[in-house]
């Protein structure tokens, strides 16, 4: 077996772009050749897929998949170099491909995962691709879980609302509270679920900058002005206390509350993720 050096894995993996394991396991096939290596390494798709890999991949599809019973779901990014590429059908299909493949696979995991279906597709392609994150939702208690893909992938969001019945998971009333959510979530765009989850130094950083807008005026008539526009500040980010995007007299706890009614149950939204590609 003829002797690889140090300095000439260094030059294959400058060459192509191939990690230093990589490369030394080739030239080891190859007996030392540098250029049977570059070969061997071209065949199995790395070589490629590393020079590739350079390139920005800004363009993608977000795609998600929930479960018949509503009691899990799935969301992955995976991005491309251009929109062509993330429009063909081609990659929307391995896009599907690997939403199936996350199923069981750690969050943000899917890039190790799938490394060898990505790499062989760079090559198949020609472009860069990413599979850049992944998230699975399972019900945690009583409840479903709700998703909605928007903008033909440019935008994702995951929900879940737990209640006190199972049953009601099914009732249509219900289904149609979940997808009103994720639109509301998707063109609203909270920060987060309620006032209580606002960090305390950026509420302390908008009272300042409330206080300053108003400085001069007596002390309890800043004290009243800066405690009004926090709450529209609450109001704008935290979801249960947004105006409802379909009807903007309801707030979302509004709109939680006539669900349950008419079906003789109690709605919380436990959680929630908005996705927007490349963000």
């Amino acid at each position: 077996m003829a002797d690889i050096s140090a300095s000439l894995v260094k030059e294959l993996r400058e060459e192509t772009g191939v990690g230093m394991m990589e490369c030394k396991k080739a030239l080891v096939e190859a007996n030392g050749d540098k250029t049977a290596a570059i070969k061997i390494l071209r065949e199995s798709g790395m070589a490629i897929a590393a020079k590739k890999a350079s390139r920005t991949a800004k363009q993608g599809i977000i795609a998600a998949d929930i479960s018949a019973d509503a009691q899990s779901g799935r969301m992955i990014e995976v991005n491309c170099e251009t929109d062509f590429v993330s429009k063909n059908d081609n990659f929307k299909a391995f896009v599907a491909e690997l939403l199936q493949d996350a199923k069981g696979v750690a969050d943000n995991a899917i890039a190790e995962a799938a490394k060898a279906k990505v790499d062989a597709k760079i090559a198949e392609i020609g472009e860069n691709i990413l599979a850049r994150r992944n998230l699975t939702y399972q019900v945690q208690g009583v409840g479903a879980i709700a998703g909605y893909v928007h903008l033909g992938g440019k935008l994702g969001v995951l929900v879940e609302v737990g209640c006190q019945n199972a049953a009601s998971v099914q009732n249509p009333a219900v289904k149609t509270l979940l997808a009103d959510l994720t639109l509301h979530i998707t063109a609203v765009n909270p920060a987060c679920i309620t006032r209580d989850q606002v960090p305390a130094d950026t509420v302390q950083a908008e009272k300042e900058i409330y206080a300053k807008q108003v400085e001069g005026k007596p002390a309890n008539i800043i004290d009243k002005i800066v405690a009004g526009k926090l709450e529209k500040f609450y109001g704008q980010i935290c979801l249960v206390e947004q105006a409802f995007v379909k009807d903007q007299d309801k707030t979302i706890s509004a709109v939680l509350a006539e669900a349950g009614k008419a079906v003789g149950d109690e709605f919380v939204i436990r959680r929630f993720v908005r996705w927007q590609l490349g963000a």
